[in-house]
């Protein structure tokens, strides 16, 4: 299978209604964030990649929330 435009990956675990799935990647060595609810859900680079119909993409695992002050 080709390798996907590195600009994306796959986000794995995190809350339930989390609306998006595949996102923009960050930029190498950062965290994903994504505002979820009131609040940031955080996702960590792993070793791993996903099969999508548009290729390969970075798996990044949830590693927690932050929430935000209102």
């Amino acid at each position: 299978m080709a390798t996907a435009d590195a600009e994306k990956c796959v986000l794995q675990g995190g809350p339930e209604g989390l609306p998006e799935h595949i996102v923009p990647a960050p930029a190498p060595g950062e965290e994903v964030k994504v505002p979820f609810r009131g609040g940031y859900e955080h996702f960590r680079a792993t070793s791993r990649q996903w099969d999508t119909p548009g290729g390969r993409l970075p798996v990044y695992e949830w590693t927690g929330r932050t929430e935000v002050a209102e």
